[in-house]
């Protein structure tokens, strides 16, 4: 069930609501520069076992509206917020996958954890996300060939081999964010840090990484380990930035038995 939640003056998120009635609620947020549908493969398979799935569309991406303003990670987690509060949720799971990842570990630490009992890091864009050189060389492509800096996003996020129609499909999730969100994301991993953060999170957290990963090294699952308290590393050996998707099937398992 797909309906819009007013967030902002004017703003309205895409808000995906699979199995209303399931005993445990997870609440997705997706990568960058992609949508809640980066997670089918989840959709899928645990609404059937017993879990109510939310996935929310960040405002400039899917099919939420597309405002020019407000892509700091403190307004996206005032998003969230805004979604929370409107869909009543408690006691749910947070779980976020790269830049989703920062905006779950933005929103815990804003928020005081507010209705989160578990979070969910999943090769999280934190505590860092851009190099000033990686950022540069998105912004040049995303300012003269949007689409071929979609590629090379694609080019870079799987370890494991991809049919030319499961690229496309992601090479379309991609396009359908605004040009200029997409823009402002990339400014907002080069120059905002989430360090001061990692103190505030007093949740239990899963933090889930491929070995393999180009985009966010491996080493930051370590560094977030360190970070925060009641955390705990599951390594994905076959996977890249993709491990929703490249070891799905472990991926599921590992979610339902934490959460």
């Amino acid at each position: 069930m797909g309906f819009f939640v007013p967030v902002d003056s004017g703003v309205k998120l895409y808000v995906e609501d699979i199995n209303p009635l399931g005993k445990k609620t997870i609440v997705f947020l997706h990568g960058w520069p992609l949508s809640h549908e980066q997670f089918e493969y989840q959709y899928n398979v645990l609404p059937a076992l017993g879990y109510r799935c939310i996935g929310i569309d960040w405002r400039g991406f899917g099919k939420s509206d597309r405002p020019f303003e407000g892509y700091s990670f403190n307004r996206l987690a005032d998003d969230v917020f805004a979604v929370v509060n409107a869909l009543q949720l408690n006691h749910f799971a947070l779980l976020g996958h790269s830049t989703g990842g920062a905006i779950a570990l933005r929103y815990v630490a804003r928020y005081k954890g507010f209705g989160v009992s578990k979070l969910i890091l999943v090769a999280s864009a934190a505590p860092v996300g851009f190099t000033q050189e990686t950022a540069q060389s998105f912004l040049e492509l995303a300012y003269n060939d949007r689409p071929k800096m979609m590629q090379k996003v694609i080019d870079g996020f799987f370890f494991q081999y991809i049919t030319k129609e499961f690229s496309d499909w992601f090479m379309n999730m991609g396009m359908e964010a605004a040009s200029w969100s997409t823009i402002a994301i990339i400014n907002t991993l080069r120059d905002e840090t989430l360090y001061a953060d990692l103190s505030k999170v007093h949740v239990p957290t899963l933090i889930i990484h491929g070995i393999h990963d180009k985009v966010i090294p491996f080493a930051q699952a370590h560094e977030l380990h360190q970070g925060i308290k009641h955390s705990r590393i599951v390594p994905f050996q076959y996977s890249g930035h993709g491990t929703f998707w490249e070891e799905r099937d472990k991926f599921n398992k590992v979610l339902c038995q934490f959460v």
